[in-house]
């Protein structure tokens, strides 16, 4: 009988072992290892929060030379990764916020990634076109800074991050992920 059970045991824990290695390979012809995020790829954490001032930053655009300093009314930041699917479908929600909110808020999407549109790449001009194209994008998008100043600054440990800074130039909403539309218009309507 104990013979039995030790090997039942040792056939369900065989069992187990392929479904695993069988599931990992699906896995990997569907996202290849270089879409997959390891946590050391992972972007940074940074240390701004809900009522820091924000860090000052000018960026080229494609509505021109971005300069936050300039802004006397709400922005909205977004930190995004063109190979990032929560960022691609961010898209639609921050159409929808721009087209109800650009006359009193400034809008500027600025990538935070070194990685390209395809997951493989380095990020490049080409990728940021690309996405915009795809997307239907209607905002600012600013150019790729390679150094990642703005991204590192402003991420909140994933893709996209979205922070609307107020007129005074505080930190009135930080958060990361999709964000619904409700919350982020919630939050441009309070912002000053």
């Amino acid at each position: 009988m104990k013979d039995r059970l030790s090997l039942t045991i040792a056939v369900a824990v065989s069992v187990l072992v392929i479904v695993a290695i069988v599931v990992i390979s699906i896995l990997r012809v569907r996202h290849p290892s270089s879409q997959l995020q390891s946590a050391s790829q992972a972007p940074v954490v940074g240390a701004l929060q809900v009522g820091s001032k924000a860090p000052e930053f000018r960026i080229q655009t494609t509505a021109g030379l971005f300069d936050l300093d300039e802004q006397h009314r709400p922005v909205l930041l977004e930190i995004f990764a063109s190979w990032c699917p929560h960022c691609q479908r961010e898209t639609a929600v921050m159409n929808q916020l721009y087209n109800g909110f650009k006359s009193r808020v400034a809008f500027v999407a600025v990538p935070g990634s070194a990685t390209g549109m395809d997951g493989t790449s380095p990020e490049s001009a080409e990728d940021l076109v690309n996405f915009m194209q795809r997307f239907h994008v209607a905002y600012p998008v600013a150019v790729f800074d390679p150094q990642l100043a703005v991204a590192n600054e402003y991420i909140q440990g994933g893709y996209p991050t979205i922070a609307v800074i107020g007129s005074t130039g505080r930190i009135t909403y930080l958060s990361s992920g999709e964000i619904p539309y409700a919350t982020l218009a919630d939050a441009l309507s309070k912002a000053r």
